[in-house]
C-alpha cells in the first residue's frame, strides 16, 4: 500500500485495506472548497446534488458502493456476505435484541475483485465429488465422516453439511486434525497432483493460522490465481477468501461479514450456514470495450449498486467514462489530470494511489495523462426511454 502511494516502505504497521467510500465505519476524508469534511457528511448534506435524484431515491440517500484497495500479504478470513433480504431482516432482529451481533448494517454485500497483481483466492465451493477427492487424498482418518457426507450426498447441500461437521469439530480434536491435514498437504504440494497448488496454499496459510479449522475447510473451496486485470464477481452467499495479492475491490456499501475460518474473530456457525449458498458459482467477469479516452473497459455485474470501469490513458485525453452519476476515480499507475468542462474550478491531478470523488452535479469531466484509472460508479444507467436500467452481465 505504501509503495502504491509513494510513501516510505515498509510502512510502520500492517496496511491491508484502503477504503474509498461513505460507510459510517470508515468514511473517506474529502476536501471541498478548501474545507476538510468526509464523503459521508457531504452525501448526507446534499443527497440529490452528490448522488443525483434517481440514485438518491433508489438507495435512500446513500452512496451505494464502496471502493477498496486490498493488499493481502497474509490470508484474509474465509467469509460470506448476506443478500438484501437477509441483511435487512437479520439487522432488524439484531437491533431488537439490543444491537450486539455480526451485522454492521442492513445492506447486502456483493463484490467485484479486480487483480492489480497476481492474486490468489478461494472462491465458491468446489464440485462435491472433487472436494471429496481432495480430502480423501490427504489420507487423514479424522476426515472420513466428512468424505462420507460428500460421497453420500445427492446435492450441493452436502457441501454445507460437510462444512458444518468440520467447523463443529470437538475442541480437543481440532489441533490433531489440522496438524495431520497440514502435514499431508505439505507432501502433496510437492507432488505432481493436479491440485498441488491448493495443498500448497494450505501449507502456507498454516504459517499464519496453525490450528485453524479453516485450513481444512479451504479444500472445499475452488482455488484460483487471478492475473492482473482479471476480475471475479462474488455474489451474496458465496463463501470465499482472499489469500495473497493486491487488488481493487468494489462492493455494495456494507460491512456485513460472517466468518468461517482463518481468523481470530468469532465464527457463528449457525448464522454462517444460514447465509451461505453452496450453489453460488463465482464467474470471471470479461471486461468489454466501451467508448472513452485511451482504451476503456467496463466490468459488468448483475447488481444495481456498482459498476467498474478501467481506462488506460495514452496521452490523448477526452471525457471521463462514465459521464454522469456519483463516481470515485482511483489512479493505479501513472498520472491523470481531471478538469470540469464548465466552471472555474482548478484541474485536479491524481498520482499513483490517489483518488477523488466526482458528484453527480459534475456531469462531464475531461481527463488526460498517461496511466491506469479505475472509475467506480452506480450500476444503474438511463436507457433509451429515460428509465433506469441495470447493467448487463458478461462472464467467461
Amino acid at each position: 500500500m505504501a509503495r502504491l502511494q509513494g510513501r516510505d516502505t515498509p510502512s510502520a504497521g500492517p496496511e491491508a485495506e484502503l477504503w474509498m467510500g461513505a460507510h459510517p465505519s470508515g468514511p473517506a476524508g474529502l476536501t471541498r472548497d478548501g474545507r476538510a469534511t468526509t464523503l459521508l457528511d457531504a452525501v448526507a448534506g446534499d443527497p440529490d446534488g452528490e448522488l443525483g435524484s434517481a440514485c438518491a431515491r433508489r438507495f435512500g440517500g446513500r452512496l451505494p458502493f464502496l471502493l477498496k484497495v486490498l493488499a493481502a500479504e497474509q490470508p484474509l478470513s474465509i467469509q460470506v456476505h448476506p443478500d438484501r433480504d437477509q441483511a435487512r431482516s437479520a439487522f432488524a432482529a439484531q437491533q431488537a435484541r439490543g444491537g450486539h451481533g455480526p451485522y454492521a448494517d442492513d445492506w447486502p454485500k456483493p463484490e467485484l475483485l479486480c487483480a492489480l497483481s497476481r492474486f490468489e483466492v478461494l472462491a465458491g465451493f468446489r464440485d462435491r465429488e472433487e472436494a471429496a477427492h481432495l480430502l480423501e487424498n490427504l489420507g487423514v482418518d479424522g476426515l472420513r465422516p466428512v468424505i462420507g457426507l460428500l460421497r453420500a450426498g445427492t446435492g450441493e447441500q452436502a457441501l454445507s453439511e460437510a462444512l458444518r461437521v468440520l467447523l463443529e469439530r470437538a475442541p480437543d480434536d481440532r489441533a490433531p486434525l489440522v496438524s495431520a491435514v497440514v502435514a499431508s498437504s505439505r507432501r502433496l504440494a510437492r507432488s505432481a497432483h493436479p491440485h498441488a497448488a491448493a495443498y500448497a496454499a494450505v501449507e502456507r496459510m498454516s504459517g499464519h493460522h496453525p490450528e485453524d479449522l479453516g485450513l481444512v475447510a479451504s479444500l472445499l473451496l475452488d482455488h484460483r490465481v487471478l492475473e492482473p486485470g482479471t476480475a471475479l464477481f462474488m455474489p451474496a452467499g458465496g463463501l470465499h477468501a482472499y489469500v495473497h495479492g493486491v487488488g481493487l475491490e468494489l462492493l455494495a456499501n456494507s460491512d456485513n461479514v460472517l466468518r468461517a475460518g482463518l481468523t481470530t474473530k468469532e465464527v457463528n456457525v449457525p448464522e454462517l450456514l444460514r447465509i451461505t449458498d453452496p450453489s453460488v458459482r463465482v464467474p470471471v467477469v470479461a471486461p468489454r470495450s466501451v467508448p472513452g479516452p485511451g482504451s476503456t473497459w467496463l466490468y459488468d455485474c448483475p447488481v444495481a449498486e456498482f459498476a467498474l470501469y478501467r481506462t488506460e490513458l495514452d496521452g490523448s485525453g477526452g471525457p471521463l467514462v462514465p459521464a454522469s452519476g456519483p463516481r470515485i476515480v482511483f489512479c493505479a499507475d501513472g498520472s491523470a489530470r481531471l478538469s470540469a468542462r464548465t466552471g472555474n474550478t482548478e484541474p485536479l491531478r491524481l498520482g499513483p494511489g490517489a483518488s477523488c470523488f466526482l458528484p453527480a452535479s459534475d456531469e462531464e469531466v475531461l481527463v488526460e495523462g498517461e496511466g491506469t484509472l479505475f472509475v467506480a460508479a452506480v450500476g444503474l444507467r438511463p436507457d433509451e426511454h429515460g428509465a433506469i436500467a441495470q447493467n448487463s452481465f458478461t462472464s467467461l
